[in-house]
């Protein structure tokens, strides 16, 4: 399993280029941006590229509605050939109030927005021209892009059935958040896994994202994880994966305990057949340090 990091977007710019740069140099896999109303997030992993030379850059996750797939694949594209091949681009719904209040779109037929979107975006990222006569989108350029780098693998913020099936035929996996363990071995895995299959698809990447804390104070963490992260708990998609953990909150599935106990709970996910692991570190500052310290040292024997 492949161990990386969600980067701490809410800190200042130089902030983040100096946590990418320190966690790049302790080894650590891979480095994510999520997308919400800050930096955007693949402009960042331009930069952050330069600050983690030989580290995978992914997005976690660029939401569909905010631009159209011509112009993600051109970015995505971009970013691709001054990072040396190194992007992951994980794309996402977002949500429903963000998406009709923030963006202004409608959310009707969600699942059908992402099929679609994928049809366009992953052909073009396959330097292929792309005529698609939509519902919801239409689109006919006069040739592939001019970029001319590998295509990045293509995560979908894949968590109910539906889209995990399309995640599976059309992507070359899923991202989730806020999902624990039980829910990635029973419900996750084997639903994008049977998917790739039956279109003749490769294995599929799963990468787990969830908070992480190395702490010495468990209880105390498990309450902090509540607080930060509440908000998850109210938004109906994570909600119904907390549920079929039943799960009462983020607390109840993020990773915590002292480095013995995460390590193991990573290698659990691992045997659940999670290919990637996102970590959100959360804590004291010490905290942070110490989880990122062991995610780095995690990936380094894994790379082994």
């Amino acid at each position: 399993m492949r161990i990386g990091v969600m980067l701490d977007v809410d800190q200042p710019l130089a902030q983040v280029r100096a946590q990418a740069a320190s966690l790049g140099e302790q080894g650590i896999f891979s480095l994510w941006c999520l997308q919400i109303f800050g930096f955007d997030a693949l402009t960042l992993l331009g930069l952050i590229g330069q600050e983690a030379p030989g580290v995978e850059l992914g997005t976690s996750v660029v939401p569909i509605f905010a631009r159209h797939p011509v112009a993600l694949a051109a970015q995505a594209l971009t970013v691709q050939e001054a990072t040396g091949g190194r992007l992951t681009l994980g794309v996402g719904l977002s949500h429903q109030v963000v998406v009709e209040n923030v963006f202004g779109a409608s959310y009707e037929r969600p699942a059908r927005a992402m099929r679609e979107y994928l049809q366009v975006l992953v052909p073009l990222l396959h330097d292929e021209q792309v005529s698609f006569q939509g519902e919801t989108l239409r689109t006919n350029t006069f040739g592939p892009l001019t970029v001319k780098a590998l295509a990045p693998p293509v995560l979908v913020a894949a968590l109910g059935t539906t889209m995990l099936r399309i995640a599976g035929r059309l992507a070359d996996g899923t991202v989730t958040w806020m999902t624990g363990l039980h829910t990635v071995a029973e419900h996750i895995v084997p639903t994008i896994r049977q998917a790739a299959l039956d279109s003749g698809r490769p294995a599929p990447r799963v990468a787990v994202g969830l908070p992480v804390c190395v702490t010495d104070d468990v209880a105390r963490a498990r309450e902090q994880a509540d607080a930060v992260f509440r908000i998850y708990g109210a938004l109906p998609s994570y909600r119904a994966m907390l549920d079929r953990e039943q799960a009462g909150g983020p607390a109840d599935v993020a990773v915590v305990g002292s480095e013995t106990d995460v390590a193991a709970t990573l290698e659990r996910l691992a045997a659940a057949g999670a290919t990637d692991f996102l970590g959100a570190l959360f804590g004291s500052s010490e905290e942070k340090d110490r989880t990122g310290a062991l995610l780095a040292a995690l990936a380094r024997e894994h790379r082994r």
